[in-house]
């Protein structure tokens, strides 16, 4: 995210950060797939993820550290599972994914940095550094 950005709309703080999800810059990941990325504590990684009806993530995400995510709207297919609006996924370190979408969908996720992972207790072998920048 641009380190200048901040919404006219919102006050901020510097205990406290409060933006509408709409004006955050969406950075495009692949056709129909964009990616919000939003301010968090060091260590942590939030994003808003949107794909439009008929999209597939570009590549199969590797989540080293895991992953998680919320479905705000529409739905996303994860292999055969279908999870609709109100649904929290979770993903275990050292997985991998490939989600699609036949009606569109709308998410928050969020995932840790590798050290914040290992000083939450993470296993370093589910480490292997192979983060690719369309990674949620």
């Amino acid at each position: 995210m641009d380190p200048s950005f901040e919404p006219a709309s919102h006050a901020a703080t510097p205990a406290m950060q409060a933006l509408d999800i709409d004006e955050v810059p969406a950075l495009e990941i692949g056709e129909g797939c964009t990616r919000r990325d939003l301010p968090a504590a060091p260590g942590v990684r939030f994003w808003v993820v949107e794909m439009a009806p008929g999209a597939q993530w570009p590549v199969v995400d590797h989540h080293e550290t895991g992953e998680s995510y919320y479905v705000i709207s529409g739905e996303v297919i994860e292999g055969e599972a279908r999870h609709g609006a109100g649904t929290y996924v979770y993903f275990a370190p050292d997985s991998r994914h490939r989600p699609h979408t036949q009606t569109g969908v709308r998410l928050i996720g969020m995932n840790l940095g590798d050290a914040a992972f290992l000083a939450a207790g993470g296993s370093p072998e589910s480490i292997v550094h192979c983060y690719h920048p369309t990674q949620g």
